[in-house]
């Protein structure tokens, strides 16, 4: 790029600038900017041109290369060709309709902007005035380019000085790719598998929430299963629905699959008979019949907010023979706070606390670190019960028994302070 002299611009600046040729008549106005994103995504190809004539506005399509770098006191583009005919926009990117105004996903603020202007930054040759290319730097999401299009009009000095005043906000055009090929054209930052699975579900959760439905289930198919099932866990259930129903059954199986099996089946039971069902049949055997076991309780119930997913080893076993159990656990591992100590046919008989079982040495017996009380409840209790004891006994989790003392599920902590807001 040594050889190049690089002129910065930008859409605003240059949307609905006018076009004359060599002879000085005019072509018509810059009204969009096209990207052959198959080709080169990071330069503008060339401009549409608007012109009225015989009472209606046709369009016509200025390539980058045909056009002379402009002076900042230039309020006219000149151009050494006459425009082509405008052809088929199907693979092109349009950065008046397709981006500016609209909403993207900033990854590192954890919310969703909107684009108030494109900076853009004109190549040439040092010899040569005419442009080698009009490259696309970034995206102006704070108010420099929202001033910037509220003083179109004014000379672009007159326009630098008031925007400069204000700090620049602005996303690296690399981050910037479009969610998806429909005519929507909608936009988001580009989110990286690395990057996207460090950010928190929550975050996630948030940022789905301010979308538009169309925009939201753009991003929310575009997210790995698992990364889907922890997002789709803290989202509003009603949302939860209308993101499920915008899949097919296949690949609504594969996140719920990846669910704590509790909160699938709180969702699944939110769907009609129909959707829950077809879904189901889709889900690999094991995982269908835990949720399916736990649709049959009521939501309110300690059986409908428990999980099934929780560590039981032998009472017998040793604290080396716990950690192998912990290991090969494959459900959320992070919910893990204690490990339950199961006699025959799964009869609760103890609880370990992971802190115990960390500091104790391999050989040593589970039965000698159990809790010397059980607290634990029915598969019946009500959600008010549920909470007093967590309160009463500063518990992180709770197992749920049946009426003959085996051990069915588990509440944790967080469910429960789910269903305090839910309340």
């Amino acid at each position: 790029m040594s050889d190049l002299n690089l002129v910065p611009t930008s859409a605003s600046t240059l949307l609905g600038m006018r076009v004359v040729d060599a002879s000085g008549q005019p072509c018509g106005r810059v009204t969009e900017f096209a990207v052959d994103v198959s080709l080169d995504a990071t330069h503008i190809a060339g401009f549409i041109l608007g012109q009225r004539a015989n009472g209606k506005m046709r369009s016509t399509f200025l390539p980058v290369e045909q056009v002379a770098v402009p002076q900042r006191s230039d309020k006219t583009l000149r151009t050494v060709s006459k425009p082509t005919k405008t052809p088929v926009l199907d693979d092109y990117l349009l950065l008046d309709r397709d981006l500016l105004d609209q909403q993207i996903i900033d990854v590192d603020g954890r919310k969703v902007v909107r684009v108030n202007d494109v900076n853009l930054t004109w190549e040439r040759q040092e010899a040569s005035e005419d442009a080698k290319g009009l490259r696309i730097d970034e995206v102006e999401v704070g108010l420099r380019g929202a001033s910037r299009r509220l003083l179109k009009g004014l000379s672009v000095a007159a326009v630098d000085t008031i925007s400069n005043k204000f700090i620049a906000r602005a996303i690296p055009w690399d981050f910037v790719d479009l969610i998806d090929r429909d005519p929507a054209r909608r936009v988001r930052l580009k989110i990286e598998q690395d990057k996207l699975s460090r950010m928190h579900p929550s975050d996630i959760a948030a940022i789905l929430e301010e979308l538009a439905p169309s925009e939201r289930e753009a991003i929310f198919t575009s997210l790995p299963e698992e990364t889907a099932a922890e997002t789709l866990e803290e989202i509003d259930p009603k949302m939860q629905k209308a993101l499920l129903q915008g899949l097919d059954s296949e690949h609504a199986a594969d996140i719920i699959e990846e669910m704590d099996p509790g909160a699938a089946a709180d969702l699944l039971a939110e769907l009609s008979d129909e959707e829950s069902e077809a879904i189901l049949e889709e889900m690999e055997p094991e995982e269908r019949q835990d949720v399916e076991e736990l649709l049959e309780f009521s939501a309110d119930s300690a059986a409908g907010r428990m999980t099934t997913d929780f560590v039981g080893v032998a009472q017998g076993d040793t604290v080396a023979e716990a950690i192998e159990a912990l290991r090969a656990f494959d459900g959320d591992a992070d919910t893990i706070t204690e490990i339950y100590l199961l006699g025959d046919e799964e009869h609760l008989k103890g609880v370990v606390t992971l802190p115990r079982l960390l500091l104790a040495v391999a050989g040593k017996p589970l039965a000698e670190l159990s809790e010397r009380r059980i607290v634990s409840c029915g598969l019946k209790a009500s959600d008010k019960e549920v909470a007093e004891l967590f309160d009463k006994y500063n518990l992180r989790s709770l197992p749920v028994v049946d009426h003959h003392g085996h051990i069915a599920g588990v509440i944790h902590a967080e469910q429960v302070i789910a269903q305090l807001r839910e309340g």
